[in-house]
């Protein structure tokens, strides 16, 4: 099965099998929310795992051995299981392989949930230690929407507004790689105004967010609330240069410190599971229009 279509009150979604992606995310009036992906970027909304970013070199660190690790690791790219479909939801699975081990030489299942509710989809991050050692994973949603969500709008008449201030400073990255200090925050309050010159040094990430929800709209048309629980670190990117998606990703974890050497494990941002145990991260996505 290559893909599902989910129905719920006012909303649908398209998941598909490679990478258990979320490949479309439409409203009652067929509002599509989503990037369709093409020549600016070829994906939708990838799953980050087991790695958020870049490693240094590109290189997992275990016990003085290099594992070789893509930026934002190996699950967006591998054929995850149907493990249950119903009208308006589905969950797949992706367990440790051969493959998988040559990269990541650790035993994990991890299970991503699709669910419909009126105008909301929620998605789940399970990941279980089915080893006998502690698992070090990050994982990070990277859900692109359309920027603009109107293409009548402009760009500058969309803005994120957090749940709360946003006052600590940001974090920038140098060639996939986080920079050591810290810089001031665009984010005037709770107010994030979006333009293209923001993007000029990748991504935007916030290494403490206060909120755990954030609203991306303009002052009329159709609008986002995107939630998250579990996730530490907020990126907000869109391809410098200008394209036209906004990606708003909840992470647990982080790219590399551009001078971090270490053993995996040992990465700012990275979880550790205990041999039997689970992690469960989630997010939402609530369509609704402004006046």
């Amino acid at each position: 099965m290559e893909q599902v279509t989910l129905h719920g009150d006012g909303i649908s979604a398209t998941i598909v099998g490679q990478g258990a992606e979320l490949v479309s995310l439409r409203d009652a009036d067929g509002t599509e929310f989503l990037w369709q992906a093409g020549p600016a970027w070829r994906r939708h909304s990838p799953v980050l795992f087991p790695i958020v970013g870049r490693l240094k070199g590109d290189q997992l660190r275990r016990r003085g051995q290099n594992y070789p690790m893509t930026q934002h690791g190996f699950a967006r790219d591998r054929r995850f299981a149907w493990a249950k479909q119903g009208p308006s939801s589905c969950t797949l699975v992706l367990t440790d392989d051969a493959e998988t081990r040559a990269h990541y030489p650790f035993a994990f299942q991890l299970a991503i949930g699709y669910s419909l509710a009126p105008r909301q989809l929620g998605v789940t991050f399970e990941i279980t230690n089915t080893g006998d050692e502690v698992l070090p994973a990050s994982i990070g949603a990277h859900p692109a929407l359309n920027w603009p969500l109107l293409p009548e709008r402009s760009k500058e008449a969309y803005r994120l507004t957090f749940a709360d201030n946003e006052p600590a400073p940001i974090r920038r990255l140098k060639d996939g790689l986080l920079l050591p200090t810290p810089q001031p925050t665009p984010i005037e309050g709770k107010t994030l105004a979006l333009s293209e010159r923001l993007f000029d040094d990748d991504a935007v990430i916030l290494d403490r967010p206060a909120s755990a929800s954030v609203r991306y709209a303009a002052e009329r048309g159709p609008a986002i609330e995107m939630s998250w629980q579990g996730f530490n670190e907020l990126g907000i990117w869109s391809k410098p240069g200008g394209a036209p998606f906004l990606c708003i990703e909840p992470w647990h974890g982080l790219a590399s410190p551009i001078d971090f050497d270490g053993e995996f494990a040992d990465k700012p941002g990275v979880m550790l599971i205990e041999p039997g145990a689970k992690r469960r991260l989630t997010y939402e996505i609530v369509l609704s229009r402004e006046p």
